[in-house]
């Protein structure tokens, strides 16, 4: 499916910066990729092999692997304007 997100976000072990990144990821695709995303987490201690074909160097490190073009967003995730505009993600106007 064409408009169907993609995503592998690489972390180091269980470490706080990690947890944070996983967090924000999922609530960012819950609030603005209503079933349109896969998430896909790659822990680099676990499967080193993948991150250093991946040329990984620092973690947490997301991919927007499709739709095209690929996009890395290095960090916690944490300002979500940024990431939503640096992934090309219309942003959802949440009204409360």
């Amino acid at each position: 499916m064409s408009d169907k997100y993609l995503l592998k976000l690489y972390v180091t072990g269980a470490s706080d910066r990690s947890q944070r990144a996983i967090s924000n990821l999922i609530q960012l695709c819950e609030l603005h990729l209503q079933n349109r995303h896969e998430i896909v987490i790659i822990d680099v201690l676990e499967q080193p092999q993948v991150a250093e074909a991946e040329k990984i160097l620092v973690t947490p490190t997301l991919i927007k692997e499709f739709p095209l073009p690929k996009v890395r967003i290095i960090g916690d995730l944490s300002d979500m304007q940024t990431v939503l505009l640096g992934l090309n993600i219309p942003q959802r106007h949440l009204d409360n």
